[in-house]
């Protein structure tokens, strides 16, 4: 077997930390938390070695099945466990792997109430950075680097992605390894596929996960993770493991669970890597905007080289132009009011780990502290405070009927939210940032 081998076919574009939610414009994952437990020493590692799919039709069972184990807390349960069986048998799953597997698996109701709290979760941008590139994940990700040298440097060789990158994850993930999740994933996945909004999704992840055991690359009691199916150092979802994990040190099993980071980091640069990640270019640069820049101009999908974004007065915070890394847009994660950047291709890339502006700066922006560069310069508008969810679905409801359609009101800030807000800003005569702010929403009423 090549021992750098990527198996499985790619079925998924998603990974998942410890925070997850339903279907939203732009992620099925909220705008994430760090570890809030900054505190963690980087782990010493001594060893060296190189290196929204679209869901199938799941087949009616026609495998004799066994009783699963009962489940005290959930009758309800067992029957969705016997069904299941089948499925999962039908799907190459055998008899063997399937009971080890469910031999204590239990309705677990902690599961449910995290996943369904997830939608209160707010935080502003500022707040995140300032936990997500704070001077203790700072210093704990510069002694992750040195500690872990010489892997590092053969990952990104045989990777080309820059390792300080897949250290900015593995720090955001799991503070490097320190709270990678201690619930049982197969436990959490049943849980999740029987009694979510989402249960075919999770049922999806548990097929996998189910894979992942019969492949021999870990064990049940061993499997472990976040109670959204999360595992490892870099928090692999088990659809993205199956299709993009590797046995970096040869061992004839991808793990990404054991102590030794490894194989995690490995699997979360190929991962990078399968997406283009282009080794040299930043994520993005924070430049100054000209007084008078048109904020209708900062979109996505608004592509121009540096140099001519600087013929329109977009320098960077030297006042020099931002060199030709490639195409890049303009980003304004807090409005008119708050940082500015270019961002380019790497952006979009770490955005198929986690589509959250954040999480996406986030990690660009630690990584780039990681590299010895200085903090964000400009002012975050402080005095503002994040919407809450009841707020975000009061803004859409009143910018639809308004004419602003945005196509629904799940309380979650996508494309359609943020051009929606664009265009209302635009008739009142706001700057036309597309910021879902409470100064939008005051205006609103």
């Amino acid at each position: 077997m090549n021992r750098h081998v990527i198996r499985g076919a790619i079925t998924s574009v998603l990974l998942c930390g410890g925070a997850f939610a339903g279907p939203t414009e732009t992620s099925i994952r909220p705008a994430p938390r760090p570890v809030d437990t900054e505190t963690a020493v980087a782990p010493v590692v001594t060893a060296e070695a190189p290196h929204t799919s679209v869901r199938p039709a799941v087949r009616p069972g026609t495998i004799a099945t066994k009783s699963a184990p009962p489940s005290a807390d959930n009758p309800g349960f067992d029957d969705w466990i016997r069904g299941f069986r089948s499925r999962a048998l039908n799907a190459g799953i055998s008899n063997a792997v399937f009971d080890r597997a469910f031999a204590h698996a239990r309705f677990d109701p902690e599961v449910i109430r995290r996943d369904a709290n997830q939608s209160e979760f707010t935080k502003s941008i500022w707040d995140y950075l300032d936990s997500a590139a704070s001077d203790t994940r700072i210093a704990n990700g510069r002694a992750a680097l040195q500690q872990n040298a010489s892997v590092l440097n053969r990952i990104e060789a045989t990777y080309g992605v820059d390792k300080e990158v897949v250290v900015a994850i593995w720090g955001l993930e799991s503070a490097y390894g320190t709270f990678r999740g201690s619930m049982n994933i197969v436990n959490s996945l049943a849980t999740l596929a029987y009694d979510s909004r989402r249960g075919a999704f999770f049922e999806e992840q548990l097929i996998a996960a189910l894979k992942i055991l019969q492949n021999g690359d870990t064990a049940p009691e061993t499997m472990t993770g976040s109670w959204a199916g999360a595992m490892g150092h870099t928090q692999f979802i088990p659809t993205s493991y199956e299709a993009l994990a590797v046995d970096f040190d040869g061992d004839g099993r991808r793990d990404i669970w054991s102590d030794d980071p490894t194989d995690a980091l490995a699997s979360t640069a190929a991962y990078l890597a399968r997406y283009g990640w282009v080794k040299g270019m930043p994520w993005g640069v924070e430049v100054r905007l000209p007084a008078a820049f048109d904020y209708a101009q900062a979109k996505r999908d608004n592509l121009h080289m540096p140099s001519d974004w600087a013929r329109r007065g977009v320098l960077g915070m030297d006042g020099a132009p931002v060199p030709d890394y490639g195409s890049a847009s303009v980003l304004l994660p807090a409005g008119a009011k708050g940082a500015a950047f270019l961002i380019f291709k790497n952006f979009s890339v770490i955005e198929r780990y986690n589509t959250a502006d954040a999480y996406v700066i986030g990690v660009g922006h630690l990584s780039d502290r990681l590299r010895g560069r200085g903090p964000i310069r400009a002012d975050w508008p402080r005095e503002d405070r994040a919407l809450s969810f009841d707020e975000r679905q009061e803004m859409q409801h009143r910018l639809t009927a308004r004419g602003f359609d945005t196509k629904g009101v799940d309380g979650r800030v996508g494309p359609l939210t943020i051009e929606a807000v664009r265009r209302f800003q635009h008739s009142v005569g706001m700057p036309p940032d597309g910021y879902a702010s409470l100064r939008v929403l005051s205006q609103l009423r």
